[in-house]
């Protein structure tokens, strides 16, 4: 049996507002295996942001074990966890933050030369996502100029850009509506399965969490 691609054990994260304590993760076990979708289920404020801000080592102040690919990232300085976070894990948020003065195509590209791709290479790659994506005539438009659920394809390239083996995806059809997130997220699993990653998405639609291999539900900070 593969080692998962995601293993916490015991995580904990709490948050002090004057003289309370809010607990809103209490012990969260959770595995992911290679190449499987996993849906975060729960309503909003149960700790889903929180469980893949955790997970996708973007701020301290957590308790527990988080294993990516096998290495604890507790065991890491911040330049590791920096490594770790690039080599293995790609992001999609419920806004789709792409860079406004660049075009679709040099937002895809752009992470890859960060992790020193060939630029011709990166390009590639950038035409190939946004191709399966349906956007190969709106690549050299800004964001601005494309609607709300082609930014949000953009992203989903974005994230896939480097072939991460897992990518935390936060609502990510949250802000579109029903019918385009329907064909957003369609087309989001079918990529990310195409690529062979595994996937962690936090929703609180239980409808779109059903079309995903597998649903793990948040409550009072544990998952059921």
């Amino acid at each position: 049996m593969s080692e998962p691609v995601l293993a916490t054990r015991g995580l904990k994260r709490s948050f002090t507002q004057g003289d309370v304590t809010i607990e809103v993760l209490r012990g969260v076990d959770l595995e992911v295996a290679p190449g499987e979708i996993v849906a975060l289920l729960g309503p909003s404020g149960s700790g889903k942001s929180t469980l893949l801000q955790a997970v996708g080592l973007l701020e301290g102040g957590f308790e527990g074990s988080i294993r990516l690919a096998g290495q604890e990232a507790a065991e890491l300085d911040d330049d590791g966890r920096t490594r770790l976070r690039r080599e293995l894990l790609g992001f999609v948020y419920q806004f789709h933050h792409l860079l406004p003065e660049f075009n679709a195509l040099e937002n895809v590209v752009l992470p890859q030369l960060v992790r020193d791709a060939d630029p011709g290479a990166a390009r590639a790659r950038a035409e190939q996502l946004l191709g399966a994506l349906g956007l190969s005539q709106r690549l050299e438009h800004r964001p601005s100029k494309l609607s709300g659920g082609e930014q949000q394809r953009v992203a989903v390239a974005r994230a896939l850009a480097n072939k991460p083996p897992l990518v935390l995806a936060d609502e990510p059809t949250g802000n579109l509506d029903e019918n385009t997130a329907d064909k957003v997220l369609a087309e989001f699993l079918g990529l990310v399965r195409g690529e062979g990653s595994a996937a962690l998405v936090a929703t609180h639609n239980e409808r779109l969490a059903a079309k995903m291999d597998r649903v793990v539900r948040l409550h009072e900070g544990h998952l059921d």
